[in-house]
């Protein structure tokens, strides 16, 4: 077990001097090969949803998306995490992550559409690369796992978090943000889905707020929210030709569906905290 954590430890310093030494000259390539060595830390890690009836969804429905992008090119993979955090993270070279429980909190098709085109839209502009520079320290990836779920809720996780440079390196800045949301609006409008889901689930989460301020303290961490993020990407939809966005699909009876067989699986039990 030493020689292993040992071996993580030697890796992620290699990737965070690698990313250093490249400074903001890092190719498609090495941007992948960092994208799927994060992953494969956080999968060993993350209680991932097997069940291919919601996985199979998210997926077509992320690759639908993706496709319409300039970086459909990209080998997108999409993760459902088996967590009741509200939460969804994207890595370079195209890994999208999405929580239960921000899941549970969308009500129709058109906006977990707007979460993946969100987080699709980190990844074509190149903010998850900006982001994973920050994560140099050497338990990068079980930082971003305690970052984006209360799955380490002990003492000893927490100085792990520190080791890694705190949660800052999951903490998107307010013009990444924008950019992402204004991808998300133009990507599912290419894909004929209904943008307003992009705002829509926005209110939904300051709703839930404003009702229960600390139930979403993970989401708000890491994306930086303000309200008038509801307005500019209404703005945004509002610049489009009406015309052009009747009829795009908003819902269909295979989401309440795909809902029901999430809402089926069981959640993870709770791991024993750390003394």
């Amino acid at each position: 077990m030493r020689l292993k954590r040992i071996s993580a430890r030697r890796r992620w310093s290699l990737v965070g001097a690698t990313l250093l030494a490249l400074g903001c000259g890092v190719t498609d390539d090495q941007e992948v090969s960092l994208g799927q060595q994060t992953a494969r830390e956080m999968n060993a890690r993350l209680p991932l949803v097997t069940d291919p009836r919601v996985t199979d969804y998210v997926t077509h429905l992320g690759m639908a998306i993706a496709r319409t992008t300039s970086r459909a090119d990209l080998d997108w993979k999409f993760y459902v995490v088996n967590t009741p955090d509200v939460n969804a993270f994207a890595l370079p070279g195209g890994f999208i992550y999405v929580n239960r429980g921000l899941i549970e909190r969308t009500q129709r098709l058109d906006q977990l559409a707007g979460t993946l085109g969100h987080e699709i839209g980190h990844v074509v502009r190149r903010h998850s690369v900006e982001q994973m520079k920050k994560a140099s320290g050497a338990n990068a990836g079980i930082a971003l796992v305690c970052t984006l779920t209360s799955l380490c809720d002990s003492r000893a996780s927490r100085v792990v978090i520190n080791v890694a440079g705190s949660a800052l390196f999951a903490k998107y800045s307010r013009t990444d943000e924008a950019e992402a949301d204004s991808e998300a609006v133009v990507n599912v409008i290419r894909a004929g889905i209904d943008p307003d889901g992009v705002p829509e689930l926005f209110e939904v989460l300051l709703r839930e707020r404003q009702r229960n301020p600390n139930a979403l303290d993970g989401f708000f961490a890491s994306h930086p929210f303000e309200e008038d993020r509801v307005a500019h990407t209404r703005d945004l939809i509002a610049q489009y030709d009406q015309h052009r966005l009747e009829g795009l699909t908003s819902d269909d009876p295979n989401y309440a569906a795909f809902k029901r067989e999430l809402a089926a699986l069981p959640m993870p039990r709770p791991r024993p905290r750390a003394p």
